[in-house]
Parts: C-alpha cells; sequence; structure tokens
C-alpha cells in the first residue's frame, strides 16, 4: 500500500504547520497549567475551513478523505494535544450528524459546526457506567412529541463550552443494546446544567467536566438514527475517534522524538553533546522507529476506513491500541532523554508525557477495546 503524500496533502500539511505553530504552540502550555479550552486554535482552524473535513460541502464542509482528515490532525497534536483532542471530538460529531439526523437537523446544524460557529460534544460517559454503554443510566422518556432526559455525564470533552451534545441515552428499561439511542441536545435547553470540572494529569485544555440533564424536554426530531438504535451510530464516532485519537499519538510522539534529538544535540555533558553517548542514541533510534511503525499502522487503517462497510471498525481499533500505547514508550524514553529537567514543568516532553497517558483513555478505553477486538477475531460477536 502506498502511503506516500499526494502533492495536496502536503501542502495541506504545510498549511497546518504553519497554523498550528503561529496560532496553537504558544498557547500549548497556558492551555494545560490553566485548564483553558483553546479558543485561539479553534477559532484559526475555523478560519482555514478544517472544522469540517470530514462534511460534504452541501453542508458547509469540505468533503475529504480519511487520510487527510489525520495528517491534519497528527500536526495540530504535535504542537497541542489538548486543542487536537477537541479538533477530533468536532469531527466525530459531525459524522454522527451526517449518518443518522434527519435532514432538518442536519441543515440547522452541520454547517455550524464544520465553519467552527459551534462547538459540538459527544456525552456518554456517566459516573456508575463508565466504558461499559450497556450501564447506561440517563434515561429519555417519550412524552408525545417530545423525550424527557434525565441524567448526568461526566469527563465530556468540550463540556460547557459546547453548544450541541450528542448523547447517549436509554429509551428502554429493556436490557442488551436495543434499549440505547442518541440524542441531539442544545446547550439553551431548559434543563441543561455543568457540574464539575475536573483538573486531570492531563490533556487538562479540554473543558473536560460534567453535562446534566434535570428534566430536559427534548423534540423527538433530534433522534439520531432510530429509537434503540445507537450501537451502529456509535460505530461511526468510534471510528472517526479512534483514528483521530491515533493521529494525536503518532503527532506527540513526533514531537516528543524531535524534542529529544534537539536535546540531544544541545546539552553538554562532560563536554560533549548529550547525543554523542551510545545510550542515547539507543533511545532516540527506538523512538524513531516506534513512531514511524505508529503512522504507518494509522495511514494503513485511515485507508482502510475510507472504504470500509458500515459496523465495528477493527482497523480503528488496532490502531488506536497500537499508536496510543507506542506514545506512551516514546514520551518515556524522551522523558529519560532529558533526564532530571525533562522532569521539570519547564521542558515540553513532562506535558507530552502526560497527555500520551490520556489518550489510552479517550475514545475507547484500552482494555475493553482489546476485549473487543480479541471477541471479533474469535468470531464470538453476533453476527
Amino acid at each position: 500500500m502506498d502511503f506516500n503524500l499526494t502533492e495536496e496533502q502536503k501542502m495541506l500539511q504545510s498549511s497546518v504547520r504553519e497554523i498550528a505553530l503561529m496560532d496553537i504552540s504558544p498557547r500549548a502550555s497556558d492551555l494545560d497549567s490553566y485548564t483553558l479550552f483553546p479558543y485561539e486554535g479553534f477559532k484559526a482552524l475555523s478560519e482555514a475551513d478544517l472544522m469540517g473535513m470530514l462534511v460534504p460541502p452541501p453542508y458547509g464542509g469540505a468533503g475529504s478523505d480519511v487520510v487527510s482528515y489525520l495528517i491534519v490532525t497528527q500536526e495540530i497534536a504535535r504542537y497541542c494535544a489538548n486543542t487536537a483532542l477537541v479538533f477530533v471530538t468536532q469531527q466525530a460529531c459531525e459524522v454522527a450528524l451526517l449518518r443518522g439526523g434527519q435532514e432538518a437537523l442536519k441543515q440547522r446544524w452541520l454547517p455550524l459546526l464544520a465553519k467552527g460557529e459551534k462547538v459540538a460534544a459527544f456525552a456518554a460517559t456517566e459516573p456508575d457506567a463508565g466504558a461499559n454503554v450497556l450501564a447506561t443510566q440517563t434515561t429519555a422518556q417519550a412524552q408525545g412529541d417530545s423525550y424527557t432526559v434525565n441524567g448526568t455525564k461526566v469527563y465530556i470533552t468540550s463540556a460547557d463550552d459546547a453548544e450541541l451534545y450528542l448523547t447517549l441515552v436509554r429509551t428502554s428499561p429493556a436490557p442488551g443494546p436495543q434499549s440505547l439511542s442518541l440524542l441531539a441536545i442544545e446547550k439553551d435547553r431548559p434543563g441543561v446544567s455543568f457540574g464539575r470540572k475536573f483538573i486531570r494529569m492531563g490533556l487538562n485544555g479540554s473543558s473536560n467536566g460534567e453535562v446534566i440533564f434535570t428534566n430536559c424536554q427534548v423534540p423527538k426530531a433530534n433522534l439520531l438514527g432510530l429509537e434503540g438504535g445507537y450501537m451502529p451510530l456509535a460505530m461511526a464516532i468510534l471510528g472517526v475517534g479512534m483514528l483521530g485519537v491515533s493521529a494525536i499519538a503518532v503527532g506527540l510522539a513526533q514531537a516528543a522524538l524531535e524534542e529529544s534529538i534537539s536535546h540531544g544535540k544541545k546539552r553538554v555533558v562532560a563536554g560533549q553533546p548529550l547525543g554523542n553517548y551510545q545510550g542515547v542514541q539507543f533511545m532516540v533510534s527506538e523512538m524513531s522507529a516506534l513512531v514511524e511503525a505508529g503512522r504507518a499502522a494509522l495511514y494503513q487503517a485511515g485507508c482502510a476506513q475510507q472504504s470500509a462497510p458500515p459496523g465495528l471498525p477493527l482497523h480503528a481499533i488496532k490502531a488506536k491500541l497500537f499508536t496510543t500505547e507506542m506514545a506512551l514508550r516514546v514520551t518515556d524514553l524522551a522523558l529519560q532523554v532529558h533526564g532530571g529537567a525533562g522532569y521539570t514543568k519547564e521542558m515540553p516532553v513532562e506535558r507530552l508525557y502526560r497527555d500520551a497517558r490520556g489518550l489510552t483513555l479517550h475514545f475507547g478505553v484500552t482494555e475493553p477495546l482489546k476485549e473487543l477486538l480479541g471477541r471479533a477475531l474469535m468470531g464470538l460477536l453476533p453476527g
């Protein structure tokens, strides 16, 4: 498979890199330190018409291919993983609206999201459910032409900075996935409120917090797909989300590698550059090989996803499992190359290390994904 970028993709990569250097990188440290939402980066990407990459032009998007989306995400993540995570979440929500929204809902919201005029969030995780969607407790009780929604969502990216929440709800008391649905809930609806803002180990610049629904009335026209039809939409969301997180992992790891090589050349120890020592050469060699392997896995998964039929995104799962663990190893080695200085807030590798750890938890936690993939490989999933 040919993973060489086209001329158009190279130009896209170059332009996004310039945006990231000028408008995203200068704020990256402050976003993390002060738990700020990446407004400047979001605005810059919107002005470059990048917020609707996977949305067709009739709805205000660019209609780009999946690999181009991954190229852009990598470049953003090289300079700020928080901005990249918000970007990926926006793309995943747009794809869900595109796949499942009624035409009026798509006409209303997709142009706003694709142009970056509004922010979307995916509200699935709950306090007592975690990664197990079948344990979802947020209810949507049908009453005439609307649903009454009650429940709390936690660890939601973009939380109170979003204007639209694609929300996993239980529309039936029956067990199993047929009781789960996806609703688009606007921020300004009575009954929508916000709880805690979480200060985490890393990825603190993505406005992570609680979204609470209390007797919130939502029109049935805001239902995405069919009632009880959450799982097919979840596969679309997770396909885009997992590939996006994989691209963040590769971009972040690339940044860690570059920081380590630069440090090895500049840092002088006992009269010679740190990079002259064999132990450091061993570490950067391993890092370089891992980053290239991760990028190859990412692009292979992206190409496969482009033409994959609806269903479980196996290629995206494999890419996410490999690249997020790869980023953990690479950032760990980067910190080791930097020594004691790398363990201080003065060096960017410290933030890269913390951010990499969080990628194993976003858009699918590692262990449940391994179980899901294993069951699929062993033919144990229902047809």
